[in-house]
Formats: structure tokens, sequence, C-alpha cells
């Protein structure tokens, strides 16, 4: 293991000179090609390097039925898995869970996890991995240990005027002093979320009903299912574009 994550900590200086940085935009799920694999399929929605993160990747992962997984894993990044559809059957740190849509789990460098579907029907979720630009302020063997997940159903909801919030806590991170994790369901002909800017980056995935997102003055549809990427200190704001609620998942790290 110490082997791991000293090679993990030689591989990240390497990042940089091979990354594209990543556009604030929309990327569509729906027109990104798939790789199928045998039992599961793939799509890439994104990967490159951002202000604050040498390597940023996030793909679209779907298992087929009563599909066993692969052999336990581990990372050399941190990673957010984000369940859109069906049931994931998680081993995280010789516990088990079964999580359902809109669940979370946050995965540390090195840890060991195993991912399977256990279910009567495919399971899509999406997997984010990333590589700060600085080395994590930690000592590099106190990253172990410390992957979570944080279950739909069991997380509270507060309402305002535009909708419904429900904040995920735990936000633990090695990587990120800025991260933080939210499900955001806007009512329908709910006030748009004035045009606003911050530090962290934010990832966004559309999970039922399109929306509107403005991205530094351009207006912009997102479709279920895409990926909406805002780099740090970029000017961009939201609205329910539909008849129906309308949820996101956003991660700002």
């Amino acid at each position: 293991m110490r082997y791991f994550l000293l090679f993990w900590a030689i591989g990240w200086a390497f990042f940089p000179a091979f990354s594209q940085a990543i556009t604030s935009d929309v990327y569509s799920y729906t027109q990104l090609p798939v790789i199928n694999y045998t039992g599961y399929e793939e799509r890439t929605l994104l990967e490159g390097a951002t202000r604050d993160f040498s390597h940023l990747l996030v793909q679209a992962m779907t298992l087929q039925a009563n599909q066993p997984g692969q052999p336990t894993q581990q990372l050399e990044e941190e990673a957010v898995l984000i369940i859109k559809a069906g049931e994931l059957t998680l081993t995280l740190g010789g516990k088990r869970k079964t999580l359902g849509p809109g669940s979370v789990v946050v995965i540390m460098p090195g840890d060991d996890y195993l991912i399977e579907n256990k279910a009567a029907q495919s399971l899509t979720y999406y997997f984010i991995r990333y590589t700060s630009n600085e080395v994590p302020d930690l000592d590099i063997f106190q990253l172990m240990g410390h992957s979570y997940w944080i279950d739909w159903q069991q997380v509270a909801f507060t309402d305002d005027k535009r909708g419904r919030d429900r904040r995920m806590v735990p936000c633990f991170s090695v990587m990120s002093s800025r991260f933080a994790l939210q499900v955001t369901t806007l009512n329908p002909g709910s006030e748009r979320y004035p045009p606003h800017t911050h530090r962290a980056a934010e990832l966004s995935l559309i999970l039922d009903h399109p929306v509107q997102v403005e991205i530094d003055g351009t207006m912009k549809r997102a479709q279920v299912g895409d990926l909406i990427f805002v780099e740090s200190d970029i000017s961009h704001s939201i609205q329910n574009s539909s008849q129906e609620g309308s949820t996101f998942f956003s991660l700002q790290f």
C-alpha cells in the first residue's frame, strides 16, 4: 500500500503536462460516444485540467441487471460517485450498503471499494475523479480509511421560494478545502438564481427535467443527464425550464 501511494504522489506531478483546460459549458449526455464492455457501458463527459485540479475526469457508467462487480479496486485520485438510476451495492471499508438514486459515495485515494448491481434493472451512475494541483495538506498515509457514503433517503431537506435543497454532509475531502455537495429541486416557474460567482469550480448534473443555464453571459439549455461545468470565478445562473420540478446535483470543489 505504501508503494501504491508513493506512485500516486509521483504520478500527480505529470498530469498537468497532458491535460487540456476544461471550458465552462454544458456537456451533452446523449451525444457522447458509448463504449461497450462485457456487462457495462461507459460514456466520458469531460476530461482535462482546471484552475485547481491537474486532472478531472467525469464518466457515466451503466451496469446491466444482476451484474457482479469487478474485482476490488483502488484509485490514485479522489472520486465521487453519484447514482442516477437503479440501485448500487457498495462494499467500502469492510461494510456493504445498497444505495438508490441521488445517493453519493466519496472514495479517498488508496481505499478498497467494490461496486455491484444486484438488482433486476440496470444501474447508471456518474463517476467523477480528480487530482489537486497541490499535494493534500496531510501525511499521505493518512488519506486511507476516510471514504464514506451519503444515503439520499437519510438527507434532510429545506424549502424556499425557488424549491427544495438537500445539503449532503459529511463533506470531507483531501483534495479540496472548498468541497460541498448539494441536491436542488427547482419548482416550475420559479425565479432563476441571479448570476453569481464563487471561488470554487462547480459541476452540476441534471437528474430529471431540463434547465436553462447562463454561463458567462451566454444562455444554454441542459437536458436530463447533461453535465454543467463552471470554472472558478465564472458568472453563472440556473432556472427551471420545464413544467415540472427540475432536480440537479451540484458539487463545488
